[in-house]
């Protein structure tokens, strides 16, 4: 069993080394506040101490765990970067990997803490090849894993690609709770409509795939035109209420813009 070290022990970082110490690796854990190693692992005094033949760092972001990697504990060794960040500090962290003789691999990780460790769990990775080849079944304790490719900011550009759309889902769903309190609709009364509205957003998704795999957009159900009506609607409401909307008012920008360059008839898909 490959000896594992997780560098970070935020609730993420934690549920990633007692993931690998409940498959049985040996599991060497570090984090800047002493005493959060979980069952099954080590703690160690220092980075140092704690690098390892496969090294995992899951910090806030690049910047931190650039602070805390120690380039000569590491060389020899693989890095597997878990910290959610931008495409472009994926590269420049593979650049400082290399230039101190660090294998390296960068990830994102897909799904909440409770998935890690389980067949809910999609870790992604991109890096080379052979080096995920070599552990592939080491980082299988974390979940289902996937490796895109040998360009090093793939992994992250997924990553922030979904969180694109997570959160400005997340953010229109507290808007929508807020602009339905304003007008006496309870959380209770709106929420199974909410779910509802969801469901339907895994069609439209392969839809908008299909559309852009062919270059068409046509608004045979539904147009930007129709589409910017709707959001004025909203838009108008919450001004009303005095309530923030930002969001959508980006987002009726971003349709006037289509319309004034003639692609009101097209579908909504057309806004990429």
């Amino acid at each position: 069993m490959t000896p594992v070290t997780v560098l970070g022990l935020g609730p993420m970082g934690s549920a990633l080394a007692s993931a690998f110490a409940a498959k049985g690796h040996p599991t060497t854990v570090w984090n800047r506040t002493p005493g959060r190693a979980p069952a099954g692992t080590r703690e160690a005094a220092s980075v140092r101490d704690a690098a390892g033949p496969l090294t995992l760092v899951c910090v806030i972001d690049y910047a931190a765990a650039a602070s805390i990697l120690d380039p000569v504990a590491l060389k020899g060794h693989t890095l597997v970067n878990l910290t959610a960040d931008a495409p472009h500090r994926a590269r420049e962290m593979a650049a400082w990997a290399a230039s101190h003789g660090i294998a390296y691999l960068d990830g994102s990780i897909l799904t909440p803490v409770p998935t890690i460790g389980t067949a809910s769990g999609v870790v992604i990775f991109s890096g080379p090849r052979e080096v995920y080849a070599e552990h592939e079944a080491t980082l299988a304790a974390l979940g289902v894993t996937t490796h895109l490719g040998e360009e090093i900011g793939r992994a992250a550009a997924f990553d922030v690609a979904l969180l694109d759309f997570f959160w400005t889902s997340m953010t229109g769903l507290v808007h929508a709770f807020a602009l339905a309190g304003r007008e006496g609709v309870s959380p209770g009364e709106l929420a199974p409509f909410l779910t509802g509205i969801g469901a339907i957003l895994p069609p439209i998704v392969e839809e908008f795939a299909r559309d852009l795999a062919t270059g068409e957009h046509p608004g045979d159900e539904s147009t930007i035109v129709s589409a910017r009506a709707g959001m004025a609607h909203v838009v108008e409401t919450a001004d009303r209420h005095g309530l923030d909307a930002a969001v959508l008012r980006a987002a009726l920008d971003l349709a006037d813009r289509a319309i004034e360059g003639g692609r009101g008839r097209d579908s909504y898909s057309a806004l990429i």
